[in-house]
């Protein structure tokens, strides 16, 4: 029902889970629902669909079986979007537990590679984070350091979540601080690389590490801030799509998306 309701709430964009996103690993696809959502993509009219990876997925931990579940469903995952036809899978790069953000960047590069070797065509965005806990990639330095070490680095891409850059330390609110930290990213990694955004506000302030998403313009990041971000014309043909809180009427989603509309010059 992803693509129905994205129509419904007048989106362009869709991003879909490929299966339940709490469970390591999912049913094979039937032929025939891959058949109904490649027909109901193609009458959608929708722009893009593109897809997230389950949130047990964790390249950073170490040797155990959590880490080998976690190789078995990200490889599943992107067989799946491989049979869907979606271009790319969101991601998270991964928690070091403990280990130290080195330690952890080894482990995600070599579970990247082993991945990538085994599935071909789906490119992987990685996403980054606001920082909480052990997690990896608050740093653009962390995601370019992925891409560097990776071997396989055409097959990656970057997603650019607004409210975890706040969180991270990233700040973005004004037009000159928002083009400082798109330069970086350039500088860092090319703007080639990002794929998508998730167009989220921050109920935590800049520097926080703490990963809490807020309705546009509600929160730390404030309705100005997405005027520039929304018009940079340098991302004028890149998705972007809202995870912001919602319900099970989508009515928040029709709000956020009118207002984020509202900005576009």
């Amino acid at each position: 029902m992803a693509l129905q309701r994205c129509k419904e709430i007048g989106g362009e964009i869709c991003q879909i889970f490929v299966k339940n996103n709490m469970q390591w690993l999912g049913k094979s696809l039937p032929k025939t629902d891959v058949e109904r959502f490649c027909r109901d993509f193609k009458a959608s009219q929708l722009k893009v669909v593109f897809g997230h990876t389950g949130y047990l997925i964790n390249l950073g931990a170490g040797d155990s079986a959590n880490r080998d579940k976690s190789i078995k469903s990200l490889v599943q995952e992107m067989t799946f979007a491989n049979e869907l036809g979606l271009p790319f899978l969101v991601l998270h790069p991964g928690a070091h537990l403990g280990a130290g953000e080195e330690v952890g960047l080894k482990r995600i590069v070599e579970g990247l590679d082993e991945v990538l070797k085994t599935v071909p065509k789906v490119r992987i965005a990685l996403e980054n984070t606001a920082g909480q806990g052990s997690c990896l990639g608050f740093k653009l330095e962390h995601l370019a350091e992925i891409f560097d070490r990776a071997q396989k680095p055409e097959r990656l891409g970057l997603c650019i979540d607004t409210a975890h850059l706040l969180a991270s330390g990233y700040e973005i609110r004004t037009p000159k601080s928002w083009d400082d930290v798109i330069k970086q990213i350039d500088s860092l990694l090319g703007l080639k690389q990002i794929l998508a955004f998730h167009l989220n506000d921050s109920k935590t302030g800049l520097g926080s590490r703490v990963d809490r998403h807020e309705h546009i313009g509600k929160g730390e990041i404030g309705g100005d801030a997405f005027k520039h971000i929304v018009n940079d014309p340098r991302f004028k043909n890149i998705p972007g799509c809202l995870e912001t809180p919602k319900s099970t009427d989508g009515h928040e989603d029709r709000e956020n998306l009118a207002v984020l509309k509202s900005y576009e010059l």
